[in-house]
């Protein structure tokens, strides 16, 4: 291949592809974005129970008698407990370990044998939480539900990106941030309603998140392979059958013949994580895999909603306010979620990055302004308050993935655990720390990222080409001379 040719048939090809939104290709991305709500009911359901009186009475009865002294008061340390933390943060610990296991599975096995997986170790997860006796059994338990969100993570945004054509690939992709946030919306509801079920409703809530799994893994049977995955694993002729099948047409050689170029460059990569370190891969691994889904944590969104009921009676609300009021934080999630699909592929994901920044900059300054002037110190005062999956080529994807799981969940294990701890040596400053950290989010992705919206998934490689910063690390002509040098090695 000369040495423009590969980019001069990419984009020769790209205004080729055809495909009409079939009633097969909204099942299976429906049904693989279920992954999502794993994930997010226990965003939400984790929180809700470590704020109940009956889970901390039996688990952590000192952190229960610090929040009786203090029941209608604000006091930023009621929940300072790093054992309590722990429940919560040990499953992103056990994911951030079992995402490269499911990076395997993803690259060798396809994308839907990893669904099938985490759908059942979050299965297993649950149950054992349901039933637990004990500290001990609890942690394994969210050991167990976090190698499932691992392997989910790791192989439903694939599965997504995938199976999307280029035109609407944002608001498909959002899918999974959408059952995310529905996740959160049904365990917050689920806490307030459970929360009057004493002693055991605590059991019901952990143990309700049996249904997601369930659901993902009969669903995930029926689910077909992508076509990406399958040409990658040599069986062409059934690649072709499924592209055909989820973009209703015939008309897919374009489309096709880009599949298996990418699918003949990632059989030459012997190590796709030794790959994903080699300069022309440095814009997917410095925002695909380290910036993006370090700061999607640093900017603080996510504590919140982990500890958004326990934030609430920090601050001097009753037991049931603040799941009620958590139920609030997670409608706002879905109805925000529903609006950013219906524009993303209009007005493209970096315009959405940049206005999420100043929404989320405006929304910490103004909880750090109004804890300080309501509450101070905080004691004695009473109340009257999606990206990185289309970044890599196919050659890299798994690996690419299974490190942004990876970072993502490194990042949250940490927020998690030491947020509680944070909010009491803070108090208000921290949502002021977390200001900054978006304005430093919001300029790394002001200058580093290239919008892709409607760009196929196999062509992002060609904007890293164009960009002022990036193209001295990716040159348009690298990929051809290397495959053309590759016989004689």
């Amino acid at each position: 291949m000369a040495g423009g040719g590969f980019v001069e048939s990419g984009l020769g090809r790209a205004h080729l592809y055809e495909y009409k939104i079939t009633r097969y290709f909204i099942f299976t991305c429906v049904v693989a974005a279920m992954g999502g709500s794993l994930f997010g009911y226990d965003l939400g359901v984790s929180g809700g129970v470590t704020s109940m009186d009956d889970f901390l009475i039996e688990f952590f009865p000192k952190v229960y008698e610090r929040k009786q002294a203090h029941l209608k008061e604000t006091d930023y340390c009621k929940y300072d407990n790093q054992i309590l933390t722990l429940f919560t943060s040990s499953l992103y610990l056990a994911a951030l370990v079992f995402t490269f296991g499911a990076s395997h599975v993803t690259r060798v096995y396809g994308r839907r044998a990893s669904i099938l997986c985490g759908s059942v170790s979050f299965f297993t997860g649950a149950v054992l939480n349901a039933g637990a006796q004990n500290i001990a059994m609890l942690i394994v338990g969210r050991m167990l539900l976090g190698i499932g969100i691992g392997f989910g993570n790791q192989a439903v945004p694939l599965y997504l990106s995938e199976m999307a054509p280029a035109k609407v690939r944002g608001a498909v992709n959002q899918l999974f941030q959408f059952t995310t946030c529905l996740g959160i919306l049904i365990a917050n509801l689920i806490n307030y309603g459970v929360e009057r079920i004493h002693p055991w409703g605590w059991r019901l809530s952990l143990g309700l998140a049996t249904v997601p799994a369930a659901i993902m893994f009969i669903g995930g049977l029926f689910l077909p392979e992508t076509p990406n995955s399958l040409v990658e694993q040599g069986k062409l002729e059934e690649g072709r059958k499924v592209l055909e099948r989820i973009r209703g047409t015939p008309k897919v050689d374009a489309e096709f013949t880009d599949l298996i170029e990418a699918s003949n460059e990632a059989k030459a990569i012997k190590n796709p994580f030794r790959n994903l370190l080699k300069r022309k891969n440095r814009p997917q691994l410095v925002l695909g895999a380290l910036g993006i889904p370090a700061f999607q944590q640093l900017t603080g969104m996510n504590s919140i909603l982990f500890y958004s009921p326990v934030i609430f009676q920090s601050l001097g609300f009753g037991s049931t306010a603040s799941l009620y009021s958590s139920v609030i934080t997670g409608g706002a999630l879905v109805v925000a979620t529903l609006i950013s699909m219906g524009l993303v592929d209009k007005f493209g994901r970096r315009a959405f990055f940049l206005e999420a920044s100043v929404e989320m900059i405006c929304c910490s300054v103004a909880i750090a302004i109004t804890l300080a002037v309501k509450f101070g110190e905080g004691r004695g005062a009473h109340w009257d308050g999606l990206v990185p999956s289309e970044l890599f080529p196919l050659e890299t994807r798994s690996a690419g993935q299974s490190m942004v799981v990876c970072v993502n969940m490194i990042f949250t294990a940490v927020v998690a655990q030491f947020f509680l701890a944070a909010l009491c040596h803070l108090k208000y400053g921290i949502f002021l720390l977390f200001a900054v950290l978006i304005i430093t989010m919001a300029s790394f992705i002001f200058f580093l990222l290239p919008e892709t919206k409607q760009v196929p998934i196999e062509e992002i490689h060609l904007l890293w080409q164009k960009h002022w910063f990036w193209k001295r690390y990716c040159e348009p002509d690298e990929k051809a001379h290397e495959l053309k040098e590759k016989p004689e090695q």
